[in-house]
């Protein structure tokens, strides 16, 4: 049975905030909110979690683009390669904020990302994720979950996602309504951006 907590985005609780990072710590998978839709979540260092993510989406893990959930731009350069100036101010522009950047990948990524060129990244507009990261120290994987309905893609509300997942993943974290719009994506990782998905993120960034 997965643990539901509630945990309010304007202020949250730091106890609650510790009991979902310890059990990112031990390798368990959460369900949290960002500034966009409800997203499945791990550790990124911890291989076996991830697995049981790729499992959960039904995709291979070395074919999965699942995005790194960072606090803030400081430690950018573990999992970014060196990055020019034009490409950093948009990101101070639009973060933290409904984007997932591509950039070019590190050689310091994780074990599992070692193959990949590139890496998601985001830095969301809630308290509540960016409070989760903070504590545990690294960053958390961010990948959308979708729900059945062929009407209503994102499930916004926490206790139908936790009707939904319980028994799937160790930790609901219930911030409220989500959204159902997914983050804009854009790939910085070549000379010139290219939005690959319009989504929440306005495109008056550049």
């Amino acid at each position: 049975m997965a643990l539901f907590v509630k945990i309010y985005k304007e202020n949250p609780n730091s106890k609650e905030i510790d009991k979902v990072v310890a059990v990112l710590k031990r390798g368990g998978i959460i369900i949290y909110p960002t500034d966009t839709v409800y997203a499945l979540g791990c550790d990124i260092t911890n291989s076996k979690a991830l697995e049981r993510v790729a499992r959960l989406k039904q995709i291979a893990l070395d074919k999965a683009n699942f995005s790194f959930v960072c606090h803030d731009l400081s430690n950018l350069s573990d999992y970014v390669k060196q990055i020019n100036t034009s490409v950093f101010k948009i990101l101070k522009r639009a973060l933290p904020g409904p984007y997932t950047f591509i950039l070019p990948g590190s050689k310091s990524l994780p074990n599992t990302f070692k193959k990949k060129k590139t890496v998601g990244i985001r830095i969301p507009n809630n308290n509540v994720a960016l409070e989760i990261v903070k504590k545990l120290g690294n960053p958390i994987i961010s990948t959308s979950i979708y729900d059945d309905d062929d009407i209503i893609e994102y499930t916004t509300d926490p206790e139908l996602i936790f009707e939904k997942w319980n028994g799937l993943v160790d930790v609901i974290i219930d911030g409220g309504y989500g959204d159902n719009e997914p983050s804009t994506v854009i790939d910085l990782s070549d000379d010139e951006p290219v939005v690959i998905r319009e989504g929440k993120g306005r495109l008056d960034i550049f």
